[in-house]
Protein backbone atom coordinates (compact mmCIF):
# COMPACT_ATOMS: atom_id res chain seq x y z
CA UNK A 1 0.00 0.00 0.00
CA UNK A 2 1.45 3.34 -1.06
CA UNK A 3 1.32 6.28 1.31
CA UNK A 4 -0.07 9.53 0.00
CA UNK A 5 2.24 12.51 -0.17
CA UNK A 6 0.78 15.87 0.72
CA UNK A 7 2.29 19.07 -0.63
CA UNK A 8 1.66 22.43 1.02
CA UNK A 9 1.73 25.77 -0.77
CA UNK A 10 3.49 28.77 0.75
CA UNK A 11 0.09 30.45 1.05
CA UNK A 12 -1.36 27.53 2.99
CA UNK A 13 1.60 27.46 5.38
CA UNK A 14 1.29 31.22 5.95
CA UNK A 15 -2.44 30.81 6.64
CA UNK A 16 -1.76 28.02 9.15
CA UNK A 17 0.87 30.13 10.93
CA UNK A 18 -1.87 32.64 11.80
CA UNK A 19 -4.25 30.11 13.40
CA UNK A 20 -5.19 30.60 17.04
CA UNK A 21 -4.74 27.73 19.51
CA UNK A 22 -8.52 27.18 19.50
CA UNK A 23 -8.57 27.01 15.70
CA UNK A 24 -5.75 24.46 15.78
CA UNK A 25 -7.60 22.34 18.34
CA UNK A 26 -10.78 22.54 16.26
CA UNK A 27 -8.86 21.48 13.14
CA UNK A 28 -7.37 18.49 14.95
CA UNK A 29 -10.78 17.44 16.32
CA UNK A 30 -12.39 17.80 12.88
CA UNK A 31 -9.57 15.80 11.30
CA UNK A 32 -9.91 13.02 13.88
CA UNK A 33 -13.65 12.84 13.19
CA UNK A 34 -13.11 12.82 9.43
CA UNK A 35 -10.35 10.22 9.33
CA UNK A 36 -11.33 8.19 12.35
CA UNK A 37 -9.06 6.46 14.73
CA UNK A 38 -5.68 5.29 13.56
CA UNK A 39 -5.85 1.52 13.50
CA UNK A 40 -3.45 -0.22 15.81
CA UNK A 41 -2.03 -3.66 15.37
CA UNK A 42 -4.24 -6.14 17.19
CA UNK A 43 -2.81 -8.13 20.06
CA UNK A 44 -3.78 -11.79 20.29
CA UNK A 45 -5.22 -12.84 23.63
CA UNK A 46 -6.29 -16.10 25.20
CA UNK A 47 -9.59 -16.42 27.03
CA UNK A 48 -11.51 -19.39 28.40
CA UNK A 49 -15.16 -19.48 27.30
CA UNK A 50 -17.66 -22.27 27.68
CA UNK A 51 -18.05 -24.02 24.30
CA UNK A 52 -21.86 -23.62 24.27
CA UNK A 53 -21.57 -19.86 24.85
CA UNK A 54 -18.91 -19.49 22.18
CA UNK A 55 -20.95 -21.51 19.67
CA UNK A 56 -24.06 -19.46 20.38
CA UNK A 57 -22.07 -16.23 20.02
CA UNK A 58 -20.52 -17.37 16.73
CA UNK A 59 -23.95 -18.38 15.41
CA UNK A 60 -25.54 -15.05 16.31
CA UNK A 61 -22.62 -13.12 14.81
CA UNK A 62 -22.89 -15.16 11.62
CA UNK A 63 -26.63 -14.40 11.41
CA UNK A 64 -25.78 -10.70 11.71
CA UNK A 65 -23.20 -11.10 8.94
CA UNK A 66 -20.23 -10.08 11.06
CA UNK A 67 -17.17 -12.09 12.06
CA UNK A 68 -17.46 -13.10 15.71
CA UNK A 69 -14.06 -11.66 16.69
CA UNK A 70 -15.03 -8.32 15.14
CA UNK A 71 -18.25 -8.41 17.18
CA UNK A 72 -16.28 -9.10 20.36
CA UNK A 73 -14.07 -6.08 19.63
CA UNK A 74 -17.13 -3.90 18.97
CA UNK A 75 -18.74 -4.96 22.23
CA UNK A 76 -15.53 -4.31 24.16
CA UNK A 77 -15.15 -0.84 22.62
CA UNK A 78 -18.78 0.05 23.42
CA UNK A 79 -18.37 -1.14 26.99
CA UNK A 80 -15.29 1.00 27.73
CA UNK A 81 -16.69 4.18 26.17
Amino acid sequence: MKKAVQYFTKEYIAQCANLTPNQILQFLEDYKNLVGKVPQKCKPISIKIEPSLLNAFKTKAKLEGIPYQTKIKQLMAEWVE
